[in-house]
């Protein structure tokens, strides 16, 4: 059965691919995103697929955009169905650079350089508004389509630093292990009124994002790269596509007993001791 499925942080890589896949569904599909500009792109991708799509500029920590991106959605599409919450991110800001602390840090006067001491408020509330709230605002505004109705879910995306953080970037592991709690949380919280929440944690996948952090120019792997790899069983960095399969089992009635869920999709990353 066809389905209305709103998308948030739908104008980037991942998102995007997932929205596609949705659409090839026979899903109505509303890519909401910061940038209007790619919204309307990815939608404009998945018409000229032959699927049904519309791109809506939204900012996920104001309320009233996102009111205002539903109204769009209801007119076009009418009630929304599936929330699939991918907004989300990092920032320098709240990031070490180093992972370990040395005592000769107190002393690197270099710029630029950060130890845990000098970790800016401002760059950790930023995260953890960017992906707890930007989760938590979204489905208060969407899920008040869902109640009551069969069928509807919310899709969370967390990260494998939820299951054990990652050295460097304490804000961005402690905002994902937010959104597993949450999506646990909600899960249970909506349990009565028909609605499912679960969410997928990702491992390591190339992105806009962090491709400088990964990847050098020529292509080759910087050293936090290198280290990634080693620590990943299978051997590579996720590709969007390895998101589709998960997203459409959860956004399916053929999950239709499946809630409160966090699926690691990670090549073994959050399972391996490194021994």
């Amino acid at each position: 059965m066809s389905k209305t499925i709103v998308l948030t942080g739908a104008g980037g890589v991942l998102c995007s691919t997932m929205a596609m896949a949705l659409a090839k569904k026979g899903n109505r599909i509303a890519v909401l995103d910061l940038r209007e500009e790619a919204a309307n792109k990815v939608a404009q991708e998945i018409k000229d697929a032959g699927a049904e799509a519309i791109g809506v500029a939204a900012n996920v920590l104001e309320k009233d955009s996102l009111e205002k991106a539903k109204q769009v959605v209801n007119d076009a599409f009418g009630k929304v169905d599936i929330l699939v919450n991918g907004a989300g991110g990092n920032h320098p800001l709240g990031t070490t650079s180093n992972p370990f602390f040395a005592m000769e840090d107190l002393q690197n006067a270099a710029e630029g350089f950060k130890t845990f001491f000098d970790l800016d408020p401002k760059g950790i509330e930023f995260t953890f508004n960017l992906n707890f709230l930007g989760t938590l605002i979204p489905t208060q505004v969407f899920a008040t389509d869902m109640v009551g109705r069969e069928g509807c879910s919310i899709l969370n995306i967390s990260s494998m630093n939820a299951y054990t953080p990652l050295t460097k970037i304490p804000a961005y592991s402690g905002a994902k292990a937010a959104i597993s709690n949450f999506t646990q949380w909600l899960a249970v919280h909506f349990s009565k009124v028909g609605i499912r929440v679960n969410a997928l944690a990702p491992g390591f996948f190339l992105t806009d994002q962090n491709r400088a952090l990964l990847t050098n120019e020529d292509g080759s792997l910087t050293q936090r790269g290198q280290q990634i790899i080693d620590q990943t069983p299978m051997g590579r960095y996720g590709t969007a596509d390895d998101l589709v399969s998960s997203t459409l089992y959860l956004c399916d009635d053929a999950s239709a007993f499946v809630t409160g869920i966090v699926i690691p999709i990670d090549g073994g990353f959050s399972a391996y001791s490194g021994v």
